[in-house]
């Protein structure tokens, strides 16, 4: 088993270079986004010090560009190309399972549905060539240092703590995506409700002021225009103005509060839940709904389009 050739390299290696690009991917990004966000963040998807996505990153995009590692322009290329691919990939599965986006680039330019953009694939390259003139050497020089008895021992070991630490990761960031389902559910009920009393001018101002888990910081302004349109609405209710703007402040105020205490729910989540969850949350504290995300994305071109 471990002597099985995979693009001229034996299983044995390609999993111990797995494990330890992991690792240095984990640390890299922890170290980044703390740096960041001014606190210590544990990144990746699981609770233990490993970033997968960086292991297969580095292992495929060796495999597959040794055969042009001697040119570095095209060494440079190609490592723009593949790590972008199973970025998009990997933000696709993902989306698709949890029903959450894990990460949004949206806000930068020159970006693809908000997976991928032209400056993380640039900085990709430059990791690539990085990968084959100083990482490789270092990682090899690193799994040369003990047996293969005691490698296979290890990785048995690593691949057994993973897949616990994989299994709780999986079902806690379900979890956690049903609970901003929920929120998704009530933010879509009063978007309706407000589209159809007129409060705003226009679908993309309101779908601008819903985009976001903030309802109840709008509570104020949507009084306020309420306020305003009373009296071209209430000939349309029968009613006397003072009953049709009870009605109408009790009904968005009644939707802000659900919406509060799912807020309130998603937050107790994060501060009670299990450390699974607690590090899950804290690491990607911008964590929204595949649904969610779809939406800001098209509130972002609309206004890009009419800019």
């Amino acid at each position: 088993m471990w002597n099985v050739q995979i693009a001229g390299e034996d299983l044995y290696h390609i999993i111990n270079w797995f494990y330890i690009y992991s690792f240095l991917g984990w640390l890299w990004e922890s170290c980044y986004v703390s740096v960041k966000e001014k606190k210590l963040v544990n990144r990746g998807f699981v609770t233990g010090p490993l970033c997968t996505i960086y292991g297969f990153g580095a292992v495929i995009v060796y495999l597959i560009l040794k055969p042009i590692s001697g040119n570095i322009l095209i060494l440079y290329l190609g490592g723009v190309v593949v790590p972008t691919i199973l970025e998009y990939v990997t933000a696709v599965l993902m989306e698709t399972i949890f029903h959450t986006s894990w990460w949004d680039y949206s806000k930068n330019k020159y970006n693809f549905q908000g997976r991928i953009c032209l400056g993380a694939s640039l900085g990709w390259g430059v990791f690539s060539v990085i990968l084959f003139y100083v990482f490789q050497p270092i990682v090899e020089g690193i799994v040369s240092l003990y047996s293969m008895a005691t490698g296979v021992l290890l990785v048995r070991i690593v691949t057994l703590l993973y897949a616990v630490d994989f299994g709780m990761s999986f079902m806690n960031a379900m979890q956690i995506g049903e609970k901003l389902r929920n929120m998704d559910v009530i933010r879509d009920e009063l978007y309706e409700y407000i589209q159809n009393t007129r409060l705003y001018e226009s679908t993309e101002e309101l779908k601008g002021r819903l985009a976001h888990y903030r309802l109840p910081e709008y509570l104020p302004e949507m009084k306020r225009r309420l306020e305003e349109r009373v009296d071209a609405m209430v000939a349309f209710a029968g009613e006397s103005p003072e009953e049709f703007k009870a009605r109408q402040e009790k009904r968005v105020a009644e939707l802000a509060e659900r919406f509060g205490i799912a807020q309130k729910r998603l937050e107790r989540l994060k501060a009670m839940g299990n450390i699974f969850t607690r590090r899950t949350m804290n690491a990607y504290p911008n964590m929204k709904s595949r649904a969610q995300a779809l939406k800001e994305r098209a509130v972002r071109k609309t206004k890009k389009y009419e800019k």
